[in-house]
């Protein structure tokens, strides 16, 4: 495998990592869907851009826009609102582990709702991952648990609108990667634009602080637009395999990104929690490339 393939690996993980960090800074001054909203809006101008340098088609006629839509709230706006939401009650270490389960997720959603085949192994990856959803809860006889409930459950229910949303994203045929990234981000600018101006006030001179508009920059351009394009880089010029390899390593680096950058403590169990996740995610994903690979 060449070594640009493991750099752009490390430098998605970072971005990705650091989108966690970028949210929690900009929830200072804004609500969790004029996050969403400006977010998509960052990302939607930066494929555009990309779209019209490599001169690739957008072809609008040819997007099912009624299925993109409905796959782009999935996939994009309600998840971006409410990982911003749970980033006002949880730390962006542990909103990031448990943004790491989303693969989990969308085996139990294509089981229970798309009918998707499954095997043993999954459901003990499963198993796995759930001891660590516990092990991060940190129960004890004091207090329960000691992490926010509402956060730690809204955090859930996110990467289960990413599980409904990769689901969808499947049955959308004949359109490009570039034309799905394209059709998610405009339809997510235009949902979560519409929630954010009718619930949440927005500050024109917060917005043009120099402060936000790098955390933006951060995490549109680079998160929502850049990221996509090497994340595809990543499958054209490796493997599907060795892309999704990312889902191991945003957690590490969104904890480096929270403790240095947010004074955020590592805990024991945030540590074992991401040890039990990301064994999980392993076990699964192993199984299904083995699967995959005798199939060919």
């Amino acid at each position: 495998m060449p070594r640009l393939l493991f750099f752009v690996l490390i430098v998605l993980s970072l971005i990705w990592g650091g989108s966690f960090f970028f949210i929690k800074q900009l929830l200072h001054d804004f609500g969790p869907w004029t996050i969403a909203f400006l977010r998509s809006s960052f990302g939607l101008i930066t494929i555009s851009a990309i779209m019209l340098v490599l001169r690739k088609p957008f072809a609008l006629r040819q997007i099912q826009w009624f299925p993109m839509a409905v796959m782009a709230l999935f996939n994009t706006a309600i998840p971006w609102a409410i990982i911003a939401f749970s980033e006002t009650r949880l730390t962006s270490s542990m909103a990031s582990i448990l943004n790491a389960t989303t693969p989990l997720w969308t085996i139990v959603v294509g089981a229970a709702i798309f009918k998707a085949a499954t095997n043993r192994m999954q459901w003990i990856g499963m198993g796995i991952a759930f001891i660590g959803l516990l092990v991060l809860l940190d129960i004890n006889p004091h207090s329960v648990v000691s992490v926010d409930v509402v956060g730690f459950v809204s955090m859930i229910a996110a990467t289960l609108c990413y599980a409904v949303g990769s689901q969808l994203s499947k049955r959308l045929k004949g359109v490009s990667m570039y034309q799905i990234t394209f059709g998610t981000l405009l339809c997510a600018m235009l949902g979560s634009g519409t929630v954010a101006f009718l619930a949440e006030p927005v500050s024109l001179p917060r917005l043009a602080s120099l402060t936000n508009l790098s955390m933006l920059i951060g995490l549109g351009v680079f998160g929502s637009g850049v990221a996509y394009i090497l994340f595809y880089f990543l499958i054209q010029k490796g493997s599907p395999e060795f892309a999704t390899m990312v889902t191991y390593l945003v957690p590490g680096t969104a904890i480096i990104w929270g403790g240095a950058l947010l004074n955020e403590p590592i805990h024991w169990s945030l540590l074992a929690g991401l040890v039990c996740i990301l064994g999980g995610v392993f076990v699964t994903g192993r199984k299904r490339a083995r699967t995959e690979a005798a199939r060919k």
